[in-house]
């Protein structure tokens, strides 16, 4: 891979020829990257910087930022994006001073010179990456092509020329719009041949098929837990790390993940925006949804390849085919026991701790069941206790109390009926509301038996 000789040298002198302003491809002046401070991006960033303007606003936390390219540096804080990798070991980080703080280990190795300034290592390290000779001068990427270099550069210049006809949206590559236009077609040319489901784009066709095949190749080095996709396991990498960039405004409360970040969201506001066709119930994302319609349809879309037994979700196909390979990847960290289901462990560890009840949606533990019962009805919203009067029902049982002093009964149902004194004398306030309500039963009854009472 790395090749050094007449051949490599004169590969790099091109590319140096490239650098020094030779335009290979003959395009126009107004379509070659933005190199140092010359062009009107760099100007007008120059102005921003002046004026102190900031235009571009982070979606996640609304930082604002004078330039595109700091936007992007910033929101990888988020997203956990490591866009600049080695192109020797293909190690991957997420700015461009990380990556070349650790080529310096690779130059140490292949030819043992040092460098006093990154630019001159950048020069250097072509040498030995002659196979890609046009970088970036702004992240170090290195592309084979120059016409490949033209169209990174547009993502540190936020350059989109090729826009919808139709919406207007605009995209940096023809590609990306063509893709884009099948939203309004309609047209979806990838067809999974298991299931006969159609995608318009080749990325999600490929995330589909995993769901088949069962297959997980991000593997988190920590504790070899496996994930279908990457962003699940940057997420789960961030369990290890306890990063919690996301935010709840309302309540100042920390999340992993944006996702997790909107669920919370809504026990504030109270939305549940998907509702089933088939019954009615509603979810806060559409995954619950599909995943809830599969008891109306009976799709068991997940099978196993050893015994050819469905599953309507991945995760309980996964459970199975531990019961083949007897794999136990939950392990206890105080006696060193292993499981092959995380909810196993979890009963397990209440072995170990003095409240062994826990709540398994936010990891909350309780000394007593009755009081993670409690607990749990902020997560389901349940209300099971209600007003024999009217039928309102409330979460605690001291809501329903103060509740039902709302109740007055009319004041002939009380002649006769002496707190103090009779057959009501030793009352406590709770049996006289019932035998307030027991009154107003009899009333209405009897009114509407045509009685005069």
């Amino acid at each position: 891979r790395h090749v050094f000789g007449p051949a490599s040298q004169r590969v790099h002198q091109r590319a140096a020829g490239c650098r020094r302003g030779g335009n290979l491809l003959g395009l126009p002046e107004n379509r070659r990257p933005v190199r140092g401070g010359a062009g009107p991006p760099a100007q007008a960033a120059g102005r921003r910087l002046e004026t102190g303007e900031k235009p571009y606003a982070c979606q996640f936390c609304e930082k604002r930022f004078s330039d595109h390219s700091s936007l992007r540096k910033h929101t990888n804080v988020h997203t956990g994006e490591r866009p600049y990798s080695c192109a020797v070991c293909g190690k991957r980080f997420s700015r461009s001073s990380h990556m070349w703080r650790h080529v310096r280990v690779h130059t140490a190795e292949l030819c043992g010179k040092n460098f006093g300034s990154d630019a001159e290592l950048k020069e250097h390290f072509k040498i030995h990456v002659v196979e890609k000779p046009f970088s970036c001068n702004v992240c170090g990427k290195a592309f084979k092509y120059n016409i490949k270099l033209l169209i990174h550069m547009r993502t540190h210049t936020g350059e989109k020329p090729f826009s919808c006809e139709i919406c207007g949206k605009g995209f940096s590559q023809k590609v990306n719009l063509n893709v884009h236009m099948r939203t309004h077609t309609g047209e979806k040319p990838y067809l999974c041949k298991t299931c006969g489901k159609r995608f318009s784009d080749q990325s999600g066709f490929k995330r589909h098929m995993t769901i088949h095949t069962g297959e997980r190749p991000y593997i988190c080095k920590t504790c070899n837990k496996a994930f279908r996709y990457s962003v699940h396991l940057m997420v789960h990498m961030r369990t290890h790390t306890d990063e919690r960039p996301y935010f709840c405004k309302t309540c100042g409360r920390t999340f992993s993940d944006p996702s997790t970040l909107r669920k919370h969201t809504m026990t504030h506001t109270g939305e549940r925006s998907y509702s089933c066709q088939t019954c009615g119930k509603c979810f806060s994302d559409n995954s619950n949804l599909l995943r809830h319609m599969r008891t109306h349809t009976g799709e068991k879309p997940y099978s196993c390849e050893i015994c050819s037994k469905s599953f309507s979700q991945s995760s309980n196909l996964m459970q199975h085919i531990r019961t083949h390979t007897g794999e136990r990847p939950y392990p206890c960290g105080i006696c060193d026991k292993s499981y092959s289901h995380s909810c196993t462990l979890l009963k397990h560890m209440r072995s170990h701790s003095d409240r062994p009840h826990f709540c398994k949606t936010c990891g909350k533990t309780f000394s007593l069941r009755s009081a993670l019962s409690k607990h749990m009805l902020i997560h389901t919203r349940a209300r099971p206790h209600a007003c024999n009067t009217c039928g309102k029902r409330f979460m605690k049982t001291f809501h329903l109390r103060r509740h039902l002093k709302t109740h007055v009964a009319p004041k002939h149902l009380l002649e006769g009926t002496n707190h103090s004194s009779g057959r009501h004398a030793g009352l406590q306030l709770k049996e006289f509301q019932r035998h307030l309500i027991l009154k107003v039963r009899i009333f209405c009854a009897n009114i509407t038996d045509g009685c005069s009472y």
